[in-house]
């Protein structure tokens, strides 16, 4: 793998179901560089969300390989994936899934908590992401007292709290109005620029798509378009 690959898929093949055999993904083969902003869309049922959970460690492929920095996470222990996921890996969801009875900052130390990292480092780092998704003065609110919006501001901190290489989002904006989505995108655009991360983001919005780097399209579990966004 080059410097520059932070993931390398070969031949990866996804099938679900007992005598009807559905291919959720067909030999997928596709490299993202370290620091890419790329968009994966398609229609329902295209492979698009099982593409990301095979990239996010949460499920296993029926056959082919998944390189992430050099490491096959297809056939590692469960232990090295979990390792993995919770060191390398951030997760945006298109439902943000805060906790309801903690406020702001309470929810985006949970990640850190849950590493290790003291409680007073954990609120530093915390306070640190909120202020930098614009929401410091926030802080202290829960979720019902929050928008869909700065909800999934606050749920973006939490993913970014342990400063991971790659940030995963399936839908990331799926539950807002557009001028929400504008905001978070736009939002997510700068961090990537900011710290060099690799985001990887799912989405129906093709509006959305052509803010990224690199489009991959998806149909029937097979790559069908994979282009660089002018």
């Amino acid at each position: 793998m080059s410097d520059k690959k932070k993931i390398e898929i070969r031949d990866l093949t996804k099938i679900y179901g007992d005598g009807v055999e559905v291919r959720a993904l067909d030999g997928v083969d596709l490299d993202i560089e370290k620091g890419e902003f790329l968009a994966i869309i398609g229609p329902s049922g295209s492979g698009k969300s099982t593409l990301l959970n095979m990239i996010g460690i949460l499920d296993t492929p029926t056959s082919g390989t998944i390189l992430l920095d050099g490491i096959d996470i297809t056939t590692a222990s469960q232990r090295q994936r979990s390792k993995i996921r919770n060191q390398k890996l951030g997760f945006i969801f298109q439902y943000h899934h805060l906790l309801p009875d903690f406020n702001a900052i309470e929810n985006v130390m949970m990640p850190l908590l849950i590493n290790g990292i003291k409680k007073s480092k954990a609120k530093k780092i915390a306070c640190e992401m909120l202020e930098e998704v614009g929401l410091y003065d926030r802080a202290n609110h829960r979720p019902n007292q929050l928008s869909g919006g700065q909800n999934q501001r606050v749920a973006i901190a939490r993913a970014l709290a342990n400063n991971p290489d790659i940030v995963i989002g399936d839908e990331p904006t799926g539950n807002l109005d557009s001028k929400s989505s504008d905001i978070i995108y736009d939002l997510l655009r700068k961090l990537n620029k900011e710290h060099d991360q690799t985001f990887i983001l799912v989405t129906h919005d093709e509006r959305m798509a052509e803010k990224t780097d690199r489009i991959i399209r998806l149909v029937d579990g097979k790559i069908v378009e994979n282009s660089k966004v002018e």
